[in-house]
């Protein structure tokens, strides 16, 4: 495998103001401007530091003679849409779901996608090298704004699914957006809908002081109880940057992404009389499932959206997304798109007309579990080709990572390409194998990181 010094699975994510300084930003900016040579989209989630930090990759940007459309604050896949739509490339500033003190950039081509590696690696060579592409005085960069983007993008969404059905539903949704970008999409579009729309944690904050970032169940606890309390038919939640979406039922019950993925799948399936479903290695056997009973056929790839994107474009898939709540429909954004996840979810709830609970119920079940463990980078491909190696006797995928199959289930072992930890995805047809399978997962981990 090639080693990356920089990217992880999208884009880099450092420490702001301490790996990730604005001279880091300006620079990397700047290599990435040598290779798109026009007119870059900007646009930043709101941690603390994304202020400081997009200044730096305007800079550098218009130093390697691009011209730069500074979106402000916004969600990832606000960004994306803007670029497929109407320049070069694109920049965002976001660390998605990590801590506070981190941040990154996202990198995107003319098309929206995340950029492919060879780009990331001439990036790197670039940055390493110390020769990004600096114009003459004459010919620096000029900067400008888009101000109606965001409403622009909202709309796409409203129409791009049956309005009057979610407005008679009269759905009760509590929406937490954790204090992140989708404070400025998510609740205007349900009240859009016709959604009665009550918001917790929907004021921008870098210190994300409401809960954590990641739309776990552990840091969705206040969410549950609220939506429980009040009665409400759905809770949604985002990350930082507003590329994912998770449900919360009627019960207050947290649902895995894979259910939520599982949900659309089956209803764009039966929409368009099948299609091509484009997802990772470590997905649920329910979207095979789903894909043999509504006529769809399954493709696929290692981890990373940006990967899925790829593929949905080269393929022309019908619908793409992971386990974690990251959906994509490439007709309008190629990347997790949060906003029409939102709005794909509540129009599935009206055209049923059952509650979330009931139609979860109703789709293929399996039983997951995830854990995680603490492991250097300089240790991950080591370890990585150490469990491969003891784990011949099973039947096993190495497109991403470690896939062992076993009767009981299966679990993927692979290094995260954003933190310095190790994941363990388990899938089993009951709670206690799938448990047990992840538990095996990280045994296996810190077994081959010891020797």
């Amino acid at each position: 495998m090639t080693i990356k010094r920089l990217f992880g699975t999208f884009g880099v994510r450092r420490i702001a103001n301490q790996e990730l300084t604005p001279e880091f930003a300006s620079k990397l900016a700047a290599a990435y401007g040598s290779l798109v040579k026009g007119t870059v989209a900007v646009g930043g989630d709101p941690r603390t530091s994304t202020e400081m930090i997009k200044h730096s990759v305007i800079a550098g940007l218009l130093s390697s003679g691009c011209d730069v459309v500074d979106l402000g604050i916004l969600p990832t896949p606000t960004v994306q849409f803007a670029v497929r739509n109407y320049y070069d490339g694109g920049v965002m500033i976001t660390a998605s779901h990590n801590p506070p003190k981190y941040n990154g950039l996202k990198f995107v081509d003319s098309d929206g996608i995340g950029i492919p590696e060879d780009m990331e690696k001439s990036i790197e060579d670039m940055f390493f090298n110390e020769n990004p592409e600096r114009v003459s005085w004459n010919e620096i960069g000029e900067v400008f704004a888009n101000p109606g983007i965001i409403d622009e993008y909202v709309n796409n969404v409203f129409n791009r699914v049956n309005q009057d059905l979610i407005k008679n539903a009269k759905l009760k949704v509590i929406v937490d957006c954790g204090s992140g970008a989708a404070c400025f999409t998510t609740p205007y579009l349900l009240r859009k809908l016709g959604c009665e729309v009550t918001t917790m944690n929907c004021q921008p904050d870098g210190f994300f002081p409401g809960r954590n970032p990641e739309p776990t169940a552990e840091n969705l606890e206040e969410l549950r109880k609220v939506v429980k309390s009040t009665k409400a038919d759905l809770g949604i939640a985002h990350d930082g940057d507003a590329d994912r979406t998770i449900c919360i039922d009627e019960n207050g019950d947290f649902v895995f992404g894979d259910k939520t993925f599982a949900l659309v799948e089956k209803d764009m399936l039966k929409e368009n009389g099948g299609g091509i479903i484009v997802t990772t290695v470590a997905t649920s056997a329910a979207i095979y499932d789903i894909a043999k009973e509504y006529g769809g056929e399954v493709i696929a790839t290692r981890v990373g959206d940006l990967i899925v994107a790829r593929e949905l474009k080269d393929m022309d898939g019908l619908f793409g997304g992971e386990e974690n709540g990251g959906l994509i429909f490439p007709d309008f954004v190629y990347g997790r798109d949060a906003a029409l996840s939102t709005a794909k979810i509540v129009e599935i709830m009206a055209k049923e007309d059952k509650p979330l609970s009931e139609l979860i119920r109703e789709l293929p079940s399996y039983s997951s579990a995830k854990l995680k463990i603490e492991c250097p980078d300089n240790f991950k491909v080591e370890v990585m080709e150490k469990i491969a190696d003891a784990t011949l006797e099973y039947e096993v995928d190495t497109t991403d990572g470690v896939k062992i199959l076993t009767d009981e289930g299966w679990v993927i072992i692979r290094p995260s390409g954003t933190e310095p930890i190790f994941r363990c995805f388990a899938e089993a047809e009951n709670e206690n194998d799938a448990k047990k399978m992840a538990e095996w997962g990280i045994s296996l981990v810190k077994e081959n990181m010891k020797q």
